[in-house]
């Protein structure tokens, strides 16, 4: 994924912002016999929002309205999805209830914050919803309401294939996500959230053993190495640093950081955001490893003036594992030291055939 500067992009809407919107439209026509449009709803970090409706439709006992996300400037594979609420009423003393329509998903395994079985939708859409509702309620001199809010993205199984939610229990659809409502173009706030979930459920399970990799050949070489179950491994991406701080506090016995050269040279000189915009190879320290190998001067030279990690590999020549091994060391200091030594740490450094070039602390 390609990051932007984000001071001049477009900000977005989360799908429980969307979800909340649809949800009042269609309590408001179930109350009035007709759809607000646009409609708006409080976020929860103040201020309200505005959207326009996609769908209104009456049926037998509910109504129906529906939102197109708007993502902003952020590549989310949601954007442009049909977000839809109905409501049905309920005899009294039911109180608010949620349930999964086409394309959302239904929680199956422990550690998240929901209830296995229940539609995954996350408890601040939830309140964001409830708190629509009352107000609708309010708004229209009506009691607290008696309802099923049953919410549906048309297409959402095919676009949940794109999402880590199989991997962490989430079958047949998309999580209903967001915290403050909007959506901070690149920020990846909904990959962050993935890495939690996902340590969330292996330690839910009573896993001691989870992989973190930087990518899919990394993934696949420690899968192969470990034979671990889908929900020990954890695609970690570029965020090594959000990972590691999350299970400082969230410890599991025994973690395996698995990626490509490049990536740990940044970890081992102290970065914790891998990403090319964030951070970058430091040729220089990597020539003066070379040279404690006893690479000659010109080598060392050259490797100081690279392009980049893979460069100063290919330049090692017969010293390649070695500086790999150092490299691997080197990160695995900076993950234990992340860790406050609260978890069993091993670097594993692979190339891109899939090959280990090292690994230490196994």
């Amino acid at each position: 994924m390609t990051r932007r500067p984000t001071s001049h992009l477009r900000r977005g809407w989360t799908t429980g912002a969307c979800a909340a919107a649809a949800a009042r439209a269609a309590f408001t026509a179930l109350l009035s016999g007709r759809f607000p449009d646009p409609v708006s709803i409080a976020i929860p970090r103040g201020g309200e929002a505005s959207f326009r409706l996609a769908l209104a439709e009456f049926g037998e006992g509910f109504a129906r309205a529906g939102v197109v996300k708007d993502a902003g400037d952020d590549p989310d594979v949601t954007d442009g999805a049909l977000v839809i609420a109905e409501v049905a009423g309920m005899p009294p003393g039911w109180g608010i209830r949620f349930a999964a329509g086409e394309g959302v998903g239904t929680v199956t395994r422990a550690g998240l914050a929901l209830a296995i079985g229940e539609p995954a939708i996350n408890p601040v859409p939830r309140a964001m919803i409830r708190d629509a509702l009352l107000a609708v309620a309010a708004d229209n001199d009506a009691p607290p309401p008696d309802a099923t809010v049953t919410i549906s993205i048309p297409g959402g199984e095919r676009l949940a294939a794109k999402t880590m939610n199989a991997r962490l229990g989430i079958i047949g659809g998309l999580s209903i996500l967001g915290t403050t409502g909007i959506v901070v173009p690149y920020s990846c706030s909904s990959w962050i959230h993935s890495i939690q979930r996902g340590i969330d459920v292996a330690r839910a399970a009573g896993l001691t053993h989870i992989a973190a990799a930087t990518g899919a050949t990394s993934e696949r070489a420690v899968q192969r190495l470990y034979d671990l179950p889908d929900h020990a491994l954890i695609d970690m991406g570029d965020f090594v640093g959000g990972m590691l701080k999350y299970l400082r506090s969230h410890p599991i016995e025994r973690l395996t950081l698995a990626g490509g050269f490049g990536k740990f040279a940044k970890l081992a000189g102290g970065s914790l955001d891998l990403h090319s915009s964030r951070s970058r190879v430091e040729t220089a320290a990597l020539a003066r490893t070379l040279a404690g190998l006893g690479a000659d001067a010109i080598t060392v030279q050259a490797a100081g003036n690279a392009a980049g990690a893979a460069e100063v590999l290919a330049l090692a020549g017969d010293r390649r594992e070695a500086l790999a091994r150092l490299v691997a060391r080197q990160a695995r200091e900076v993950a234990l030291a992340t860790l406050a030594g609260r978890i069993a740490v091993e670097v594993a450094i692979v190339d891109r055939n899939g090959e280990f070039l090292a690994r230490t602390g196994g």
